[in-house]
């Protein structure tokens, strides 16, 4: 029963009540995720981002289908909010995402992901693989971020 954990960090040269306020809009999530994941949320909005608040998406992985759910667990503006998969590919999804001021106007942002993959121990196999589409599905997060901050589409 393996835990695994993915760590990525970015530094943004805006405010941090900035870039939480861009990254607890529901709607921003669809902006960053890459395109071939055909990423969409299906909880009609707007969604109001709180601790306590479900969101159902649909997306697409290696051109399958899939349906998630996430809860917002952890709500604590402007430095830290958390989501965990209720149901969806894996056993465990907790992404924590931290908002850290260095200095001022600057930011330091932090992903947690602690996840868990299915069908375990066969699941585990996959786990190079897994890591793989995490490194690539953030990667692009890092320069989506760093477009649609530093060009003002918040």
């Amino acid at each position: 029963m393996a835990e695994y954990i993915f760590k990525q960090s970015q530094r943004i040269d805006l405010p941090r009540e900035t870039v939480f306020d861009f990254f607890s809009r529901a709607e921003n999530l669809q902006k960053i995720t890459p395109p071939e994941l055909d990423f969409h949320i299906v909880t009609p909005g707007p969604v109001v981002i709180e601790k306590g608040t479900i969101i159902d998406y649909k997306l697409k992985l290696h051109g399958f289908p899939m349906t998630w759910r996430s809860e917002i667990t952890v709500w604590e503006p402007p430095s830290e909010f958390a989501d965990t998969q209720l149901s969806g590919p894996y056993k465990q999804w907790i992404h924590t995402h931290r908002f850290i001021e260095p200095e001022p106007g600057k930011t330091l942002m932090e992903d947690e992901v602690r996840y868990r993959l299915p069908f375990e121990p066969l699941g585990d196999l996959a786990q190079f693989f897994v890591e793989r589409q995490l490194r690539y599905i953030f990667g692009h997060r890092l320069h989506s971020v760093d477009e649609l901050l530093r060009g003002g589409d918040q």
